[in-house]
């Protein structure tokens, strides 16, 4: 009877240690490396905008203009200035 026990017991033993064992090299298959496609987010690119000059228009009574410029872009300015020289050369011949 002690040996059926013990014959027994090795036998679960064989048994839980199979169920426990490592799977063998043939079932295991090499996990597949999952694609990753990487997408540069497109942000539109707008131009940035002219440097911003300000003006301080002036007007005496006699009707003359004279005027304030500043702002940070030098060329900018000067551009400005032209604009509002012509403009006003052109109201006053009228």
């Amino acid at each position: 009877m002690m040996r059926k026990i013990i014959l027994f017991i090795i036998i679960l033993f064989v048994i839980s240690c199979e169920k426990n064992s490592p799977p063998s090299v043939e079932k295991k298959e090499a996990p597949s490396i999952p694609k990753v496609v990487v997408e540069k987010e497109k942000t539109p690119t707008n131009e940035p905008l002219p440097p911003e000059v300000k003006i301080k228009l002036r007007r005496d009574g006699k009707d003359n203009y004279s005027w304030e410029l500043s702002g940070s872009d030098v060329d900018q300015i000067l551009k400005v200035n032209e604009k509002l020289r012509r403009s006003l050369t052109k109201e006053q011949s009228n």
